[in-house]
C-alpha cells in the first residue's frame, strides 16, 4: 500500500519567543489555549484546575529563563557578580586577584658600633656593622607582625639607602666610645608559616590546597631532595628570574658596583614550577605541571626525520615510542612532584588590623643576622643586643583584598598589558618597575634607533630600524643625575629581555644631562622685607626644579616660572629670568655645553635633539635672585 506524505503546515502553530517572566509566560499560555483549543479549554477562571497547570508551567519557564540569563551574564567579565565566576574569568585573562592586602610601613632600625683608633683620631669601627637578612620579623604592641623582604646592611650607605651616623656615648676621657647607626627599610605585615604534603605516584597537574585563608604569597616550595619549585604566571613559562648577591664569585667585573647594585639578575630555566590561584573561599590552590618522565623532552618527542628509518621491507609501522600519549609525559608544562614530601613556606597576615599606629612596632620577633665571625665575641654580642626598631609613621594599606569591582577593573587593565612591551609607555613602565635591589633607574626615555648623536661620535654607526634606544639615568649618592653603572645596565638588559618583542633589539644608553643656573630679578610691594621675599622665591624655584619632577626631553616653559614667582606673596612683578649653562666635570657639572638662548622659541626652552634632561645641580647656589627698585 502506498502512503502519501501528509503536510504538517496545517498543524503549525504560532509560538512566540518573547516571554521572559512569569506573567508573560502565563498570558502567552492563555492566548495559545484560546486560539488553538477554543472548544477544549475556554474557562480561564482561577478556580479552573487547568489554570493551575498553566501557572505551574509559567513558574517553571520563569525559573529556567532566570537561570539561563544569569549563566550567560556570569560568563562576561563586565556583568558577572558571583565571586567564584569573577575569579575564574580573572585567571583566564591573566590577573591574580588578591584576597587580602598587607599593610606596609617604613621602619627605623638602630644599632651601636664601637669606636676604633687612637686618642684624637677615633673612628667608627664599621667591621661591627650588622647585616640583617630578609624575613626578619618585628612585632607591634597592637598585635600585628611585620617582616622585611630586603637585606639591611648598615655598612652600605648611598642616596637610596643612607646610613645615618651619630655619636652615642663618650668615655671618661670624652672620646667617642660608641656610635649610633640608623637605617630605614620597608616592612610588610605578615609572618611565615609552613605546611607539608606527601606526594605519591606521579599525578598530572597535581593540585594542593593550603589550610590558611589569609595568605599573602608563597615563599618557597622544596622537596625532600632539596629541589626547589618556582612560581610562574602560567605553567608553559620555563624562564624564571633569580637574584644573586653581587659578590666576586658571581661576576668579578661587576663587583665594584655592589654598593649601588647589591644584587645581579639572572635568568634560569627550570622544569620544577607551579602556579597558584585563590579560590572564592579565600583558600590558595597550588598546581604543578604534568611531566612525569625521567627522560629529557627531546628523547620523548619523536623526530619526524627518523620516522621509518630502520624498518624492514618498507613497512610503515611505527615504534611504540611514537605513541601520542607520550607527549603528556614531557616537562613542557613543568614537572610534577612524585614519591616525595613537599614543604611549602608561605606568608600570612595583612588585613585591616595590620594598619597599626605610629611608634608601636618596637619589639624584635626574629632577627636574622649575617656578619664577620672573626670579631670579638663579647663585643659582637653587645652589638647584636643593641638592635632596636621603631615606626615613626603609621602602617597603611592593609585591607580585605580586591572587591568585586576591583577584580573587574584590575583584570581588564592586566589583560591590556599582557606582560609585554610594545608601546613607548610599556617600555618605560617596565624599566621603572625593575626592583631597586637590581639597581635604581631614575629616568627613562625610549625612541627608535634613528638618531645619531654628534656628542657620542657615532657618525659611522649603521642605524637599525628594528632597534630601540633606551636612554636612562640614575642618581648618585647626593641624588644628582648620573649614568647607570654597568651592573645596573646588565640587570636591566636581562630584565627587559623577557618582555620585549622578538623583533625588537634594545640598546641601553645614557641620556644627556644639561646643567644650568637661574638668575631672576623681581620688584616687591612696599612694606615687605626684600630678603624674605627672595628666600621665598628661591624656595619655590627649588621645589619646581626638584629633579624628581623632571623627565627626559621635558622643556622649560618660562611663563610657568614667571607665574610661579608672581604668585609669591609680596612679589609685584618679574623683571628678568636668565638661564645660563653650567658645564665642566672639574666643577661637578655635566660635560655638555648648551646654548640656552639659541634653544629658546616663543618663551619655551627646548632640550637637545638627543634625549636630554635639564637639571640644576646645586639648588642652594645655582638659583640667585635680587630685588630691583625704580
Amino acid at each position: 500500500m502506498a502512503y502519501s506524505k501528509v503536510s504538517n503546515k496545517t498543524q503549525d502553530k504560532d509560538v512566540k519567543y518573547l516571554s521572559k517572566d512569569y506573567n508573560s509566560f502565563k498570558d502567552q499560555l492563555m492566548d495559545f489555549a484560546e486560539v488553538y483549543f477554543p472548544n477544549n479549554f475556554n474557562d480561564f477562571s482561577e478556580g479552573n484546575p487547568g489554570m493551575m497547570f498553566m501557572e505551574m508551567a509559567a513558574y517553571v519557564g520563569d525559573i529556567l529563563s532566570y537561570y539561563t540569563d544569569t549563566q550567560l551574564q556570569e560568563s562576561f567579565l563586565l556583568l558577572a557578580k558571583e565571586k567564584e565566576n569573577l575569579f575564574n574569568l580573572a585567571y583566564a585573562m591573566g590577573y591574580k586577584p588578591k584576597v587580602i592586602d598587607a599593610s606596609s610601613v617604613d621602619l627605623e632600625l638602630f644599632q651601636l658600633i664601637p669606636s676604633t683608633g687612637a686618642s684624637g683620631d677615633y673612628q667608627p669601627d664599621f667591621n661591627y656593622c650588622l647585616q640583617i637578612d630578609p624575613n626578619s620579623t618585628f612585632n607591634s604592641t597592637e598585635g600585628s607582625t611585620f617582616y622585611i623582604n630586603n637585606e639591611v646592611d648598615f655598612k652600605i650607605s648611598s642616596s637610596f639607602n643612607p646610613t645615618e651616623l651619630s655619636i652615642y656615648q663618650y668615655d671618661s676621657s670624652n672620646n667617642p666610645e660608641y656610635y649610633l647607626l640608623k637605617k630605614k627599610t620597608r616592612a610588610i605585615s605578615g609572618q611565615t608559616k609552613e605546611q607539608t604534603f606527601t606526594c605519591g605516584a606521579a599525578e598530572a597537574f597535581k593540585t594542593l590546597t593550603l589550610f590558611d585563608t589569609n595568605i599573602l604569597s608563597i615563599e618557597s616550595i622544596k622537596d625532600t631532595d632539596g629541589n626547589e619549585y618556582y612560581e610562574v604566571p602560567y605553567l608553559a613559562q620555563d624562564i624564571i628570574f633569580q637574584e644573586e648577591e653581587n659578590v666576586g664569585t658571581n661576576d668579578p667585573e661587576l663587583l665594584g658596583f655592589n654598593g649601588e647594585t647589591p644584587y645581579l639578575l639572572k635568568i634560569i630555566k627550570s622544569s620544577r614550577r607551579f602556579v597558584s590561584r585563590f579560590k572564592a573561599n579565600n583558600q590558595l590552590e597550588i598546581q604543578f605541571g604534568a611531566g612525569n618522565s625521567d627522560k629529557a623532552d627531546e628523547q620523548i618527542i619523536p623526530n619526524p626525520d627518523n620516522i621509518g628509518l630502520g624498518i624492514k621491507d618498507g613497512r610503515s609501522k611505527l615504534d611504540t615510542a611514537y605513541d601520542p600519549s607520550n607527549f603528556l609525559m614531557t616537562k613542557a608544562y613543568g614537572q610534577v612532584p612524585s614519591n616525595t614530601t613537599l614543604t611549602v613556606k608561605y606568608l600570612v597576615g595583612g588585613g585591616i588590623t595590620s594598619n597599626v599606629n605610629a611608634n608601636t612596632i618596637t619589639e624584635i620577633d626574629t632577627l636574622l643576622i649575617s656578619n664577620n665571625p672573626n670579631l670579638n665575641g663579647s663585643l659582637l654580642n653587645f652589638v647584636k643586643t643593641s638592635v632596636a626598631v621603631n615606626n615613626p609613621e603609621a602602617a597603611k594599606g592593609g585591607g580585605d583584598g580586591d572587591s568585586i569591582e576591583e577584580i573587574r577593573e584590575n583584570t581588564m587593565a592586566q589583560f591590556a598589558t599582557q606582560q609585554r612591551t610594545v608601546t613607548k609607555e610599556d617600555y618605560i613602565i617596565r624599566t621603572m618597575s625593575m626592583p631597586s635591589k637590581f639597581g635604581r633607574v631614575a629616568k627613562a626615555y625610549i625612541v627608535q634607533d634613528d638618531q645619531i648623536s654628534p656628542l657620542s661620535n657615532e657618525f659611522n654607526r649603521i642605524r637599525n630600524p628594528l632597534a630601540l634606544n633606551l636612554y636612562t639615568l640614575g642618581y648618585d649618592n647626593n641624588k644628582k643625575l648620573t649614568n647607570l653603572n654597568t651592573a645596573t645596565k646588565t640587570n636591566l638588559q636581562t630584565y627587559l629581555e623577557q618582555y620585549r618583542m622578538l623583533t625588537d633589539a634594545v640598546n641601553i644608553k645614557n641620556a644627556f644631562v644639561i646643567n644650568f643656573a637661574l638668575d631672576f630679578e623681581i620688584t616687591v610691594f612696599k612694606n615687605y622685607n626684600n630678603n624674605e621675599i627672595i628666600l621665598n622665591c628661591v624656595s619655590e624655584l627649588q621645589d619646581y626644579f626638584n629633579v624628581d619632577k623632571w623627565q627626559i626631553n621635558q622643556p622649560i616653559i618660562k611663563s610657568e616660572v614667571e607665574n610661579l614667582l608672581s604668585s609669591v606673596v609680596g612679589v609685584q612683578s618679574v623683571e628678568k629670568l636668565t638661564f645660563t649653562n653650567k658645564s665642566g666635570t672639574a666643577l661637578g657639572y655635566s660635560q655638555y655645553k648648551y646654548d640656552f638662548e639659541g634653544a629658546t622659541r616663543r618663551g619655551v626652552i627646548y632640550p637637545a635633539l638627543d634625549p636630554s634632561i635639564f637639571e640644576i645641580k646645586n639648588l642652594n647656589t645655582d638659583i640667585k635672585g635680587r630685588v630691583t627698585t625704580y
